[in-house]
């Protein structure tokens, strides 16, 4: 079993948990709204993150590439998350990614407009 497996495991444990002793089990509560809330907010630190230091990311044991990685760690929980609620898993997006593998981004995207 790998992280991600790992992950989802406990997120589908923690709906059953109560939203006054587990953080996942609040945003379940929220419901969709509540948790594509939170994607928002570190979508946008991500954004922050990424901005702010892009001169300086390359560099290793650096501030800032420790707070990009930290902030794209924060993204992908709440995304998982989101997932959860919705009766989805990372297999379903590692699957969908899989079909896009060797497949040029200008002519995936162009294939998605048609």
């Amino acid at each position: 079993m790998n992280l991600l497996d790992e992950l989802a495991t406990v997120l589908e444990a923690r709906k059953h948990e109560s939203p006054e002793s587990s953080y996942v089990a609040s945003l379940y509560q929220g419901g969709t709204n509540r948790i594509l809330q939170k994607i928002g907010e570190e979508s946008a630190e991500l954004i922050i993150a990424g901005k702010d230091h892009s001169a300086t990311i390359e560099l290793q044991n650096n501030p800032a590439r420790d707070e990009v990685v930290k902030e794209t760690a924060d993204l992908w929980f709440h995304c998982m998350v989101l997932l959860a609620h919705q009766g989805l898993s990372h297999n379903d997006v590692l699957a969908e990614l899989s079909t896009r593998f060797g497949i040029s981004g200008h002519d995936e995207k162009a294939s998605r407009s048609t």
